[in-house]
């Protein structure tokens, strides 16, 4: 299928690392023929300017927050001390030390809470040491309730950093986890510009079940992008697995074909180790590609995974499917057929881009499916880095942040003048 420029195109701006060298120069036209400012149609000279502004809204809502505890007790000290009323403020006073627990390190915790029983203390046995007994009594109680949430608070400020020094321990185990078993690829492969992203549906996660790989060999370079069934440590597990049976069979087989019955095996021997319903129902979408060094049209062997897009640098947009459909990885149990490599044109200037269904299959609103082919079509081939950038946050937008699948992304930019490149 092929879709000729003019569609919608996304709309964002290149980062300056990203933009390809051609094309820095204000004014200069892109690899895609579009001045290096845009992606897309006009209208976007404000996309820096909404970011500029959500910044600065960020920085108010941060010191607002910041100065929240201190208000409370100003507050609370000027209304105690101007009204007459029996009704004091002293829930002001309670929730400032409770409030800079959550906001504040330990140090600040503490002078919140003796900041708030000193207001009590100066409003309540101040002024007013000519009140009645019963007065007295109920302000000695409201002391006694402020000194004690105090000291709680500075138990909460330390239980709080204890997890959050855990939670952090936690984030950088499964960052070097992500790194080890989804390294970043190299900018630059075989003389192909090359970019990947992995985006997880929930903040705070880092790398699930899609998987994505690039590999320099004898017989040209291999791609690999993927989707494995499931969640957990066991989609970590296989995906572990598969990548490392491709890099070895990326580099050992001769034919993309041999290379993909390398990952069946590898992915059935994984199958007999994982338990319950990924023992008997487990599979992988996979795509694999084949860029010959020197230029010669590409292989591509698809296995039930999104088909790969060809982005030319005229704006055309050509979805690769293949002639025939395949199951995924994994499901041998249902019928073996011969893998065959079908051969598409990958001229220089072009990008091809590879994604999971995570993209494909995010939704907004009202349940419309997000289309990667339609929102690029007319963008031309800008570097593969902006591209990424562009449909990431594009998809973000499209769903409005509330993503539910994680996306795997890799970009493959064939330069203008092919290069010959196999490491020594």
């Amino acid at each position: 299928m092929v879709q000729q420029a003019g569609a919608r195109c996304v709309e964002t701006f290149y980062d300056q690392h990203d933009r390809p060298e051609d094309s820095r120069a204000s004014g200069d036209p892109g690899p895609g023929g579009k001045a290096a400012g845009a992606l897309g149609a006009p209208g976007r000279a404000g996309g820096e300017g909404r970011g500029e502004g959500e910044t600065l809204r960020s920085l108010r809502v941060r010191a607002l927050l910041s100065a929240l505890p201190a208000l409370l007790i100003a507050i609370g000290a000027g209304y105690d001390w101007l009204t007459l009323s029996d009704v004091t403020a002293g829930p002001l006073f309670t929730a400032a030390p409770l409030v800079a627990a959550l906001l504040y390190a330990l140090r600040g915790t503490v002078l919140t809470g003796v900041a708030a029983v000193l207001a009590i203390l100066v409003i309540h046995f101040g002024p007013r040491l000519g009140l009645g007994l019963a007065a007295r009594a109920g302000s000695v109680t409201e002391t006694v309730t402020i000194v004690t949430v105090a000291v709680l608070a500075v138990l909460l400020n330390v239980l709080v950093r204890r997890k959050n020094e855990r939670l952090a321990s936690a984030r950088e185990i499964a960052g070097a986890v992500q790194r080890a078993v989804l390294p970043e690829p190299a900018a630059r492969i075989g003389g192909l510009d090359i970019a990947a992203r992995y985006e997880a549906a929930h903040a705070g996660a880092f790398i699930g079940g899609d998987l994505y790989a690039v590999q320099d060999s004898p017989h040209g370079v291999r791609l690999i992008v993927g989707d494995v069934r499931g969640k957990g440590m066991g989609a970590v597990a296989a995906v572990a697995v598969l990548i490392g049976a491709f890099r070895e069979a990326a580099e050992q087989e001769t034919t993309l074909e041999a290379v993909v019955q390398r990952l069946e095996r590898a992915l059935s021997r994984e199958g007999t180790r994982r338990q319950g319903l990924d023992a008997s129902e487990g599979f992988t979408t996979a795509v694999l590609v084949e860029i010959p060094h020197g230029g010669g049209a590409t292989r591509i062997v698809n296995r039930g995974h999104p088909a790969p897009l060809l982005l030319l640098p005229d704006g055309t947009l050509s979805v690769l499917e293949t002639q025939e459909s395949a199951l995924p990885l994994g499901m041998g149990d249902l019928g073996i057929w011969p893998d065959r490599a079908e051969e598409r044109d990958f001229p220089p200037g072009a990008t091809l881009l590879l994604h999971t269904d995570g993209v494909s299959e995010a939704r907004d609103a009202h349940g419309e499916f997000y289309d990667p082919a339609a929102r690029l079509a007319g963008c031309g081939t800008p570097a593969p880095g902006a591209l990424l950038s562009a449909v990431v946050e594009d998809v973000a937008r499209h769903t409005k942040g509330r993503a539910t699948d994680d996306m795997a992304l890799l970009a493959v930019r064939r330069p203008d003048a092919p290069e010959v490149s196999r490491p020594s």
